[in-house]
């Protein structure tokens, strides 16, 4: 039973890496979890980004280790959203890529199409957040467009350099 539900996502991941790989570099490895204070910083830069374009998100930060550390949720913004946003950011921790490398395989079609079946988010939006060439967490926006997603995603990891 365990290695029926196992082989499709070892399947997936392999469709993954080769969907995924060409010209790519090896993913970064894990490192110490973010703090509450790095957290802090990205949540604040993600915010002010949506804020800025008047789109109400969902925004979900995450450890290396997948745990969420904040979660907001922006007024008027579908309750829906909140299990997007921690899924896009658990896809983004998990797999060590943006969550736009699957959208963009899912894309091509083909073999990647099996990607649909791995249990992981192929929705654009969920960025893992490096530090020192380690992943120390995700960020996940959902309730906007992907593209404005990742865009918001992005605003708040720069918001930590």
């Amino acid at each position: 039973m365990r290695l029926a539900r196992l082989l499709p996502m070892l399947l997936a991941s392999a469709v993954l890496l080769d969907a995924t790989s060409a010209g790519a570099q090896a993913p970064q490895p894990y490192g110490a979890p973010i703090s509450l204070e790095q957290a802090k910083k990205i949540m604040a830069g993600a915010e002010a980004e949506a804020k800025k374009n008047t789109w109400a998100v969902v925004i979900a930060i995450l450890d290396s280790g997948g745990q969420i550390v904040l979660l907001q949720r922006l007024d008027n913004v579908h309750w829906g959203s909140v299990e997007i946003a921690k899924e896009k950011a658990r896809s983004a921790v998990a797999l060590r890529r943006p969550t736009k490398a699957l959208q963009d395989a899912i894309a091509q079609g083909g073999v990647n199409l099996r990607l649909l079946t791995i249990g992981f988010s192929v929705l654009e939006g969920g960025i893992p957040i490096a530090v020192d060439g380690k992943i120390i967490g995700s960020v996940g926006v959902s309730g906007a467009t992907s593209q404005q997603d990742a865009q918001i995603a992005q605003a708040g990891i720069d918001a930590l350099k």
